[in-house]
């Protein structure tokens, strides 16, 4: 399986090596569209760059892939609170039944108790 994921990944490296040598023209980048910012009244600044092409298509990659995670992380909120909330509930039956057999078995042998908890696990 080890070498599966080495072959997946070179064939990621060269096809991600490939699509940045066929995109290394470079585009210019602008925070508002040319006709927004020469309207009256607005004084924000227009901040242009230049960058590659390819740049911009891996930024775009990695923004999509952390804005997915983020989203499926708290979409998936309410499992991890029921999960939590059933972890918690467990450990309380659990303190309560060690509890409950401790006071059941208070006036018995100590052989007999042992013995009655062995066969309650199984």
């Amino acid at each position: 399986m080890r070498y599966i994921r080495y072959v997946f990944l070179a064939a990621l490296a060269v096809v991600l090596i490939c699509l940045a040598l066929a995109n290394r023209a470079p585009v210019v980048l602008s925070t508002l569209p040319e006709g927004l910012a020469t309207m009256p009244g607005l004084g924000w600044a227009v901040v242009s760059i230049e960058l590659p092409l390819f740049l911009v298509i891996f930024a775009g990659i990695i923004a999509g892939l952390l804005i997915g995670f983020v989203w499926e992380w708290l979409r998936e909120h309410k499992h991890r609170a029921d999960a939590r909330h059933k972890e918690a509930e467990l450990r309380k039956l659990q303190r309560e039944l060690r509890r409950t057999q401790a006071e059941r078995d208070k006036d018995k042998d100590e052989v007999l108790a042992l013995l009655d908890q062995s066969s309650t696990r199984a």
